[in-house]
């Protein structure tokens, strides 16, 4: 993925993943200030790896039952464990004008040590789908890369057509 400079983004930088929490979300923390957050990954949705409100939402979008979910979740974190794990330095870029989710979260791209995009490796490898309840500019990108890794039956969609 290539970043052209742009004003609206903030970059930050030394920073090292502390905790992987789902497929799309995990802790960060400062190697400065030793600041921990959390981070929600930009443009794409994976499957919960508990149950909870979203999982119920999610059992009926797509039919399919919550502990297999979970099951599809529990791929997606290992997956992110396996790429990015704790102790992962990257960088974080996040646009300005759509800065945090729902519930306070950072929403970011995450940039690891060999420049490839955590959120897209995560769409075009079938782990997590494109999702536009946060848009941000490379939404059009990931629903391509989605659709490819969903005809492809890669990651997730080996196991499901749609989740």
């Amino acid at each position: 993925m290539q970043y052209r400079a742009n004003a609206s983004n903030i970059i930050e930088t030394h920073l090292k993943i502390s905790q992987v929490l789902d497929g799309d979300s995990i802790k960060v923390i400062s190697l400065f200030n030793k600041i921990e957050k959390e981070i929600r990954l930009y443009g794409l949705d994976a499957p919960e790896t508990k149950i909870n409100r979203k999982l119920k939402e999610d059992e009926k979008k797509t039919q399919l039952a919550g502990n297999f979910l979970i099951q599809l979740g529990m791929q997606s974190l290992k997956f992110v464990l396996k790429v990015a794990p704790p102790e992962t330095n990257i960088t974080i870029i996040t646009e300005k004008d759509n800065f945090f989710d729902f519930y306070g979260r950072q929403l970011a791209y995450v940039i690891l040590p060999d420049n490839t995009c955590l959120n897209e490796l995560l769409v075009k490898e079938g782990y997590a789908k494109a999702f536009d309840e946060y848009a941000c500019s490379e939404l059009a990108n990931y629903q391509k890369l989605n659709f490819a890794a969903m005809q492809q039956g890669r990651g997730l969609y080996k196991f499901a057509k749609k989740y």
